[in-house]
């Protein structure tokens, strides 16, 4: 992190009442984004980066489509990645149990979004939407349904050009997944399958 942003944030934070318990949370802050396990691997913009105004309504990174990897991700032994076909009733409604289950809830679990199968194929299959952007993980044991991500194409205009880029939703994990940091290997994955079609 560049070092006058941190001297200016503490400065005017030694001007408070507080001051203690905030320098304690603004290192916190500075750790968590300087070590975290997962984004500070990606091509994404941090708190404290300084951004030019040329710097804005362009991709973060760009590379080829020839840089990017073929082949899918690694996923943990015993599972395998499986593309959704929600015109298929069964895999339909194994989206829809996957994420009524252990999608987003409240922290009591009493508290959790229930979309409709229709819903579901309404919002993932849009006109010239990509069937591999529907990505499941299953158990090689029993072939069931443990995690997804999604992607559809969406088309933007920024500056007064159309660009085509991907909107990603649907990012879920079994709660006995979880342990395992599949995640940050689904969004690896959908990115991947993005970049390859030369959208950044």
């Amino acid at each position: 992190m560049p070092e006058n942003i941190v001297n200016l944030a503490r400065k005017a934070l030694e001007k408070k009442d507080l001051r203690k318990r905030a320098k304690k949370d603004l290192d916190k802050c500075i750790a968590l984004f300087d070590k975290h396990e997962f984004w500070s691997t990606q091509p994404v913009q941090t708190v404290y980066d300084l951004v030019e105004a040329d710097d804005f309504n362009k991709p973060v990174e760009t590379k080829t489509v020839a840089e990017i990897r073929e082949e899918p991700l690694t996923l943990p032994p015993g599972f395998v990645w499986s593309e959704l076909d929600l015109q298929k009733e069964e895999e339909a409604l194994e989206l829809y149990k996957l994420l009524k289950n252990h999608y987003v809830e409240d922290s009591n679990g009493e508290f959790r979004f229930d979309y409709s199968i229709p819903f579901l194929k309404w919002a993932l299959n849009p006109p010239g939407y990509f069937p591999e952007w529907i990505i499941g993980v299953r158990d090689t044991a029993k072939g069931n349904l443990y995690a997804c991500i999604t992607g559809i194409p969406v088309h933007m205009t920024v500056q007064g050009k159309p660009i085509l880029m991907a909107e990603i939703n649907f990012l879920c994990a079994h709660k006995q997944l979880r342990a395992n940091r599949i995640a940050p290997v689904l969004i690896r994955e959908i990115t991947r399958r993005v970049n390859r079609k030369n959208i950044w």
